[in-house]
């Protein structure tokens, strides 16, 4: 079956990163391989179907997008040790406790989730065939999301350069118009590869991509982020008074 064979290479691929972690004692390192987990889904079940040739709508938007993610994440984390997510969870256990605990709770539970969300990707290189109308809609959709992600990421990182900007709160750029364009742009990445799925007829693939945006909505993205900025920038409760929180448009007074 290929969504097991998507799977396995999934938690394969998480569970060399745990070993990593553990002897770095660092379990951000989930977080630089997230978008090459889909990758290599994506690589897996396109292999074991025979290579079609319209599995190329998906492999390629997969490639660039989560190798690019994978990317920028390895270069923005580089040599700041373990994320302060993790750390809180690390508080209170054992070296051999947390190792446990975290190869479950973090890395398996992502290796799942990349097969659960990815779906979409083996819905298109399943198909028989596309709907092209959709299919070049979901695509526009996936170019217009991927530009906001990386130009975002790319303005915050410029921002976080500049010493005299510590401490402060980014207004410039994309990040005039939400106060989270990379988030904004992630979701509509998400948005082209349901409408993928929907082309090739994988109407069952679309809800992964629905808890996709759930999770940048509600779990690890927009909610979590906005809590630790409120608590952590002063001048951030009036930045959230004139922008917009998720979908660009023009400042408020």
């Amino acid at each position: 079956m290929l969504f097991v064979a998507g799977l396995a290479a999934a938690l394969l691929l998480m569970t060399g990163v745990w070993a990593a972690s553990v002897a770095r004692r660092d379990a951000s390192l989930v977080d630089r391989y997230w978008g090459l987990g889909f990758v290599l889904v994506t690589l897996v079940w396109w292999g074991l179907s025979g290579w079609p040739p319209q599995g190329l709508w998906i492999v390629i938007p997969v490639l660039l997008w989560g190798v690019r993610l994978s990317a920028f994440i390895t270069w923005r984390n580089w040599g700041h040790g373990e994320d302060g997510r993790y750390t809180d969870m690390r508080a209170g256990r054992s070296d051999t406790a947390f190792a446990a605990r975290s190869m479950v709770t973090i890395f398996w539970l992502q290796g799942a989730l990349v097969a659960v969300i990815g779906l979409p990707m083996l819905a298109v290189i399943q198909a028989d065939g596309l709907w092209w109308p959709l299919a070049v809609a979901g695509l526009l959709a996936w170019a217009v999301g991927l530009w906001f992600e990386a130009v975002a990421d790319a303005q915050m990182a410029r921002f976080r350069r500049d010493p005299g900007n510590r401490g402060q709160v980014m207004d410039r750029g994309l990040w005039r118009y939400s106060r989270h364009p990379n988030y904004f742009g992630e979701i509509v990445v998400w948005v082209g590869f349901g409408l993928l799925a929907l082309a090739a007829g994988g109407w069952w693939a679309v809800p992964s991509a629905v808890v996709m945006i759930l999770l940048i909505l509600r779990v690890s993205g927009v909610t979590l982020l906005e809590r630790r900025l409120h608590e952590s920038r002063p001048g951030y409760a009036d930045y959230v008074r004139r922008t917009n929180t998720l979908i660009p448009g023009p400042p408020r007074p």
